[in-house]
Formats: C-alpha cells, sequence, structure tokens
C-alpha cells in the first residue's frame, strides 16, 4: 500500500489569506481567469524560480486548461496533490502547486509562480508560502526554490 502523500488526518487548508493576496483551491470556475494571466505571462513563468526549464507553461486552448483544472481540482480531492489559485480579490494572479517530491532528500514539491503585472508579489508570496507549510503542513522538508530580494 502507498503511503499516502498527507496522513488520513490531516485537514487541508481551504486557503489563505492575507493583506497582499489570498489563496483558494484551484477549480474548474478559474478556467477563464487563469488562463488569461498564465498566458499573458509565460516568458515571466519560465523565469520564476521552480519553473526553469519546465515543459509548462506551453500555449494551450482555453477547453485544454479547463481539462487541466480539472485535473488538479481532483488531485486535491484525492489528495495527491494541492494547487491552490492565487488571487487579488477576485483576480486570478498566479498558481500554487504542492505535490510529492521525486527528490528523495525531500517530501513535497513545491512551486508557485505570479503573472507578469505582479510580479512584485513573487518574494511575498514565497515568504508567506513558506512560513505557511511549516506552521500549518505536515511537510518535515519540502522543496521550494528560493527567493532573492531585488
Amino acid at each position: 500500500m502507498a503511503i499516502p502523500f498527507v496522513p488520513d488526518d490531516f485537514g487541508v487548508p481551504a486557503g489563505f489569506m492575507s493583506a497582499e493576496f489570498s489563496m483558494e483551491p484551484l477549480g474548474a470556475q478559474h478556467n477563464e481567469r487563469d488562463h488569461v494571466a498564465w498566458m499573458s505571462s509565460v516568458e515571466h513563468i519560465l523565469s520564476t524560480p521552480g519553473f526553469e526549464g519546465s515543459d509548462w507553461p506551453a500555449p494551450m486552448t482555453l477547453e485544454a486548461n479547463l481539462a487541466d483544472l480539472v485535473k488538479h481540482a481532483r488531485d486535491f480531492d484525492d489528495r495527491t496533490g494541492f494547487t491552490y489559485s492565487i488571487l487579488d480579490e477576485d483576480d486570478v494572479i498566479g498558481c500554487l502547486y504542492i505535490y510529492p517530491s521525486s527528490a528523495p532528500d525531500h517530501d513535497a514539491s513545491v512551486r508557485s509562480w505570479v503573472a507578469v503585472d505582479h510580479s512584485d508579489l513573487d518574494v511575498v508570496v514565497w515568504k508567506q508560502v513558506s512560513d505557511w507549510l511549516v506552521t500549518r503542513w505536515p511537510f518535515e522538508n519540502p522543496l521550494y526554490a528560493p527567493r532573492t530580494q531585488v
């Protein structure tokens, strides 16, 4: 039997709220706003720590994006991965992914991006999510690419 990504009795956070941004589980309801946010920011995302050399983002249709969001929502429901939409009020400005790590010394792989027009929040999101991972999640050594203050 496979070891679960998070303990069965762990209460997965339903979201996150701060003065600068909020997060909620990514789902089909975010499709159009999510698609606009990342499609307008492909080069910026590819230069974000954790996404260098990635095959995503790559242009896709709104329908293909919806299928991707539905998969992430299913992973969330199945507790095999957790993806959150990063919001500025109702605007999707980024995404946070928490999935099992393939690196042997890490129990979770965490990546986040913010849209190019909210790039000033990248370090803020990284710092606040890093703290949230320590205080609210059961991981002992998550891998989350560090950011540097610019």
